[in-house]
């Protein structure tokens, strides 16, 4: 298949970084985690990267831990010759050794050693974004975001961002920088797609209201969207057989349930209708959220071959109608529950704002 793709660019929250609309994840990037991650070597980790990069993407996300520190390596590797070109984030929190208490967590001490270790792996000077791998709750948000300030005016890191946090504390800890003048969160990253919408009761309208950009990781479920899991299920006739599906994912089990399965045959349907793939199909939902009023997200797409990639960047080529949209919203949707659905019924609504309600040009509505 050969690309014919023209990566679009956006401004990442309220900085003035662009990058492109799609992200290269390479926690695929080496072979280190044997049989908890396949992963792939570093010839096909190369094409991978030129496939993305010759596509016009200029965003690649990786992590200190990932791959036991190879794919930061590998990264590091394959930008070193138009180094200023990219825009390389990485992460810190998770241990890299568990015999040592402080060679984990987002604690001052820890950040300081995994943002020289990350460097000398990425052999560059600076780190464009770090992002807060998982909520720490040992570690004060004080404490974490005036060391990140403190690295970031050292010139080693030039944004900050966070993954994997509950929204009140990023919306804390960001309101907490801005008092005190230091740098805050501009990127989010959480798991989002089809089958998990749940981000919309909260992270979505955070980041909308508190101009965070969002990336997506997992945009396909765990693989669960592609339907290879309802194809194999149908020859499938006990529950054991099921749970041994998706072992290349150590994510894919917790997604696999009847309610998935629906959506994902809903992504074949469209799919097989437009001559796409499930892939390009998954990708663009997010990717066309934005049309929806919920914000700009980006997908953090990842691959283990040239095949994977070259599918996933073929979601540039098209967009979906309103009614697929329709089509894969129905199943997919999630209860905001309380105190959204509550305050968004037409009753409270009325009771808030009187018989006018329907006739106020409301310039906040989107809120709704």
């Amino acid at each position: 298949m050969d690309l014919f793709v023209c990566m679009r660019y956006k401004l990442l929250g309220k900085s003035g970084l662009r990058v492109s609309e799609l992200c290269l994840g390479t926690m695929t990037f080496g072979q280190d985690w044997g049989s908890f991650l396949r992963g792939a070597s570093k010839e096909e980790s190369k094409n991978i990267y030129n496939l993305f990069v010759n596509a016009g993407g200029n965003f690649i996300d990786t992590a200190n831990v990932y791959q036991n520190g190879n794919s930061e390596k590998y990264v590091g590797e394959f930008i070193a010759k138009d180094r200023n070109r990219f825009v390389v984030g990485t992460k810190y929190t998770l241990s890299t050794n568990p015999y040592d208490p402080n060679a984990g967590g987002s604690h001052r001490k820890n950040l300081f050693q995994s943002i020289d270790a990350s460097l000398k792996r990425l052999n560059t000077s600076y780190i464009d974004i770090l992002w807060v791998h998982v909520w720490d709750y040992m570690t004060p948000i004080e404490e974490l975001m005036r060391s990140l300030d403190d690295v970031i005016r050292s010139g080693k890191i030039l944004y900050i961002g966070i993954s994997d946090a509950p929204a009140w504390i990023i919306s804390r800890a960001n309101t907490i920088s801005e008092l005190h003048g230091w740098s805050s969160f501009i990127g989010l990253q959480i798991m989002y797609s089809l089958i998990e919408r749940t981000p919309e009761r909260e992270y979505l309208p955070m980041s909308r209201n508190l101009d965070i950009g969002i990336t997506s990781w997992s945009p396909l479920g765990g693989g669960v969207l592609l339907g290879k899991y309802n194809e194999e299920t149908e020859k499938k006739e006990t529950s054991n057989e099921l749970k041994r599906l998706g072992n290349d994912n150590p994510l894919a089990s917790t997604f696999k349930n009847e309610r998935n399965l629906i959506i994902a045959k809903v992504v074949q349907e469209i799919a097989k209708e437009i001559d796409k793939t499930p892939s390009q199909v998954a990708l663009n939902w997010i990717r066309q959220q934005q049309k929806n009023q919920r914000g700009s997200i980006i997908p953090i797409i990842g691959a283990r071959t040239q095949k994977q990639i070259k599918d996933n960047l073929g979601c540039l080529d098209f967009e979906l109608t309103e009614d697929q949209l329709k089509r894969l919203d129905e199943p997919s949707k999630v209860e905001l529950g309380f105190p959204h659905d509550f305050i968004h019924s037409e009753l409270i609504k009325n009771m808030i704002y009187g018989n006018s309600y329907s006739l106020i040009d409301n310039h906040r509505s989107n809120l709704f």
